[in-house]
């Protein structure tokens, strides 16, 4: 089964917080088979625990629902991107990311974020749904998509795919969407110190290990108001409920666990608004307790 374009560029999902405008841009929404294979702890039966989940996050089969997504965001007058998908083009193991053919970018440029005006794209991690748009192809060769933006992510991310045993699935990923961006000069690493590190006044990378030992939250904060994009600490609202559930792809499940709690306890009654980047629509909310675990209270997008 092939993951679903999302139809329709015209509706751009945003929130606001503070002074800045956080919107969605739309790849994919991937299979209900991705739901079972990625968090095999979330069984029908725990998706039926949770009435909340249904419709938005799980249909009534229990099956859950993720999306591929990016957030674009204007941050002290710079055109910011927090992940760039699975991208078109390339040749990956699952059948659901291979070959897409998708309007991202028109997607992307339609909300004011042309690819040559992108300043800085962060990548909370090296993961294949999280770099794919980084680079695109080009006369037969992958070329970095933002050719004037600065690429980020965590030194510690990096360094440990540098010396990980890769299989050629994962190796393919990093020849057609990492390494053309270390090779153009364009990709920064960062130092990401247990408290986080503002890249730019009003935004903060937050280290969120456990998914993968770099793998990095991005905190928003304007006027009083704060939300948090949560990367892959977070893959689905499930997790709310059942913090201890993780992805069968998690390098340290125990930290990643414990991450996943920290951060939740840290959210639970405030008004930080947690932006999933695998929530399907609604895809923002706040984190309240609820049956001694949380649940997201969904805030829908701003009318546009």
């Amino acid at each position: 089964m092939t993951a679903r374009p999302v139809s329709g560029p015209a509706a751009i999902p945003s929130w606001t917080v503070g002074e800045i405008t956080a919107q969605r841009i739309d790849e994919v929404a991937l299979p209900p088979a991705t739901g079972a294979w990625l968090l095999p702890g979330a069984t029908p039966y725990a998706v039926a625990e949770q009435d909340w989940l249904c419709p938005d996050f799980a249909d009534d089969q229990g099956a859950l629902r993720i999306d591929s997504h990016s957030f674009a965001v204007t941050v002290g007058g710079r055109r910011i991107l927090v992940d760039t998908g699975i991208g078109n083009g390339k040749k990956r193991a699952d059948p659901a990311w291979r070959d897409l053919d998708t309007d991202y970018l028109q997607r992307l440029t339609a909300a004011g974020f042309s690819p040559d005006s992108v300043d800085l794209v962060i990548l909370t991690h090296l993961h294949t749904d999280h770099v794919g748009w980084n680079t695109r192809l080009v006369e037969g060769s992958w070329v970095p998509t933002f050719p004037v933006a600065r690429y980020l992510t965590a030194r510690t991310e990096r360094e440990f795919w540098a010396g990980y045993p890769m299989d050629e699935a994962r190796a393919q990923v990093f020849r057609d969407s990492v390494i053309p961006v270390e090779e153009a000069g364009l990709l920064d690493l960062v130092d990401v110190p247990g408290g986080g590190v503002e890249i730019v006044p009003g935004l903060r990378l937050v280290p969120t290990p456990g998914h993968t030992p770099g793998h990095l939250a991005v905190e928003l904060t304007s006027r009083g108001r704060t939300a948090l994009i949560t990367g892959d600490c977070i893959h689905h609202p499930i997790q709310l409920s059942r913090p201890a559930i993780g992805a069968c792809v998690d390098i340290d499940p125990e930290r990643s666990e414990a991450t996943r709690r920290e951060v939740l306890g840290s959210l639970a009654g405030t008004d930080t608004l947690l932006l999933g980047t695998h929530f399907a629509p609604p895809t923002a909310g706040r984190v309240v307790t609820h049956q001694g675990a949380y649940r997201l209270v969904p805030v829908p997008a701003d009318p546009r």
